[in-house]
């Protein structure tokens, strides 16, 4: 995917809610949290660089060892295989803000804890909605070719681990090319980074919630009925909410 000028749709209800807080109740409770957002979302052009890159690959067949893609690629794991079965082609793709914004949510955590927690909540609405982008574009591609696109599944999902999911997305893509890597421990930097997969074709099926698909499912607080964007959570710290 050639390089994007992203616009990124954030407000403060978005900085609020990514933080894990109902931004009714916070707008009630606690103003101060309200302006801490509003101040995050002044400094955000200065701080969020938005950069994505997906590759479309077909399906060239399926065994034991899993959906072999062009070039010795693969993709394997029980739950993401059957996520895909009706996948002709996936989408593999990589997207970032960089790492300004998490550099500046370390430098004021011992002065201005607040505002540094509504930075953080800044970061992770924002590529989560970068994420929401490159959704659309790759489901708008697909619909020029008469295709559907599935919901985005990441790795560390519920039956794919996440060590053996970057692995395979990240042989798939040049996430260098955008200044993403892994560490050992298979974690992105910058931090503010998403990895996913998307299926492509004319019987996939559309529709599905990725929060079903999560070991937490059943616990986190970050799983609402909001979950109707991008699928993909990178939720920060919650706001209390009492």
């Amino acid at each position: 995917m050639p390089e994007a000028d992203w616009t990124l749709d954030l407000d403060a209800d978005k900085v609020l809610a990514a933080q894990g807080a109902d931004p009714a109740a916070i707008r009630r409770r606690h103003p101060a949290l309200v302006q801490a957002a509003e101040r995050a979302l002044a400094e955000g052009p200065g701080l969020i660089a938005p950069a994505a890159r997906h590759r479309i690959l077909p399906v060239t067949r399926r065994d034991e060892a899993g959906m072999h893609l062009p070039g010795g690629g693969c993709i394997r794991g029980a739950s993401i295989e059957r996520q895909l079965c009706d996948a002709d082609e996936v989408a593999v793709a990589v997207c970032t803000i960089g790492g300004a914004l998490e550099q500046r949510v370390s430098a004021l955590l011992d002065d201005d804890p607040v505002l540094a927690l509504a930075v953080d909540g800044l970061g992770t609405a924002a590529v989560d909605a970068l994420a929401t982008a490159v959704c659309g574009q790759v489901a708008a591609g697909a619909a020029s070719r008469g295709l559907k696109a599935t919901v985005p599944f990441s790795p560390g999902m519920m039956g794919w681990p996440l060590a053996d999911g970057q692995d395979q997305v990240f042989s798939l893509i040049d996430a260098g090319g955008i200044g993403v890597a892994l560490t050992p421990s298979r974690l992105m930097l910058p931090r503010k980074s998403v990895s996913m997969v998307i299926g492509l074709g004319p019987r996939v099926v559309t529709g599905q919630r990725s929060c079903g698909l999560c070991d937490m499912k059943n616990t986190c607080r970050y799983r609402t009925d909001r979950d109707q964007g991008s699928g993909i959570g990178n939720p920060g710290t919650a706001l209390g909410e009492t």
